[in-house]
């Protein structure tokens, strides 16, 4: 079947959309070695095949988006790591076309999300939770723009900007989506009532929502229990659709590559979220398929 019947858009003015969950860990749960600094990207270039298969176990699951493997995939990065230039646009490309294919083979619409991460994930050292890299918006734009290229070059459905940590950052990405008129969607990651680098979630909010090419906007990677009051900021300042895709509420520790899971499991009150204006719904890291199937059977309005 077409990957999907029109734009993603459209779809969440009607309905709520489903969301994959992490792609690190259903890899990681096939057995795959996200060891060393590519992580994902790693399997990416060794072992594509089951890149596809992590796409296909969330289509089973339910799952109406795959966010595709580039999130950690960066020019200088992968430089550092022997791959040229035009290895790296190939790579970035090929994310794409691996959830194209898992996407055409799915029993029900999916669209293609591609990742779009911020550049403190390619520095593999967790810098991606406090931003404020010592970048000016025109530096972390020319670190973006190639890459958004190479992927838009592929033809997703829709760029996943994810896991901002600031509104600097969040400034720079709508500066190139703004040059490419690309559909996106803009998603910070938070704590307690801020964005990770301190800044409050109206402004950062407020920055996305005047954007015409950003179709939805919210947060991702976070403690489930920071969901909520972000969406009310969210909503307070946008009548865009609203996006929540959250992590388990593990704190990741980048010195010992290990995540800290909390003593019990943090609630998810989805109803909740899609009361408050979430149309596009997922998990991010650590939330595998059987939690994403469980999470679309709460869902209203959803294709059953």
């Amino acid at each position: 079947m077409p990957r999907a019947s029109g734009p993603l858009a459209e779809a969440l003015a009607r309905r709520a959309v489903l969301l994959d969950g992490g792609l690190s860990n259903q890899l990681a749960a096939q057995g795959c070695d996200l060891s060393g600094d590519l992580w994902s990207g790693r399997v990416l270039v060794e072992h594509p095949a089951q890149v596809a298969a992590a796409h296909t176990a969330y289509t089973r699951a339910g799952a109406e988006v795959l966010i595709t493997a580039s999130y950690q995939v960066g020019y200088e990065a992968f430089a550092a790591h022997g791959h040229d230039r035009n290895e790296t646009t190939a790579l970035l490309r090929r994310s794409v076309h691996l959830a194209a294919r898992a996407a055409e083979a799915a029993d029900h619409e999916v669209w293609v999300a591609a990742s779009v991460g911020p550049y403190g994930a390619v520095l593999a050292d967790g810098s991606e939770y406090r931003g404020r890299y010592g970048l000016s918006v025109r530096e972390l734009a020319a670190f973006h723009r190639p890459r958004i290229e190479a992927l838009l070059a592929a033809g997703p459905d829709v760029l996943a900007v994810e896991t901002v940590p600031d509104t600097d950052e969040a400034e720079a990405l709508l500066t190139v989506l703004a040059e490419t008129g690309a559909p996106a969607w803009l998603s910070y990651t938070v704590a307690e009532g801020r964005t990770r680098a301190g800044q409050p979630l109206r402004e950062a909010f407020a920055l996305a929502a005047a954007a015409p090419e950003v179709i939805a906007v919210g947060v991702n990677c976070c403690d489930p229990a920071d969901v909520l009051p972000a969406l009310e900021a969210a909503a307070a300042v946008t009548a865009a659709p609203l996006l929540a895709y959250p992590n388990d509420g593990s704190v990741w520790n980048a010195t010992t590559r290990t995540w800290h899971a909390p003593e019990t499991p943090v609630p998810w009150p989805a109803q909740a979220w899609y009361t408050t204006g979430a149309r596009l719904i997922g998990g991010c890291c650590r939330i595998g398929p059987d939690r994403i199937a469980a999470l679309g059977a709460l869902l209203p309005d959803r294709p059953r």
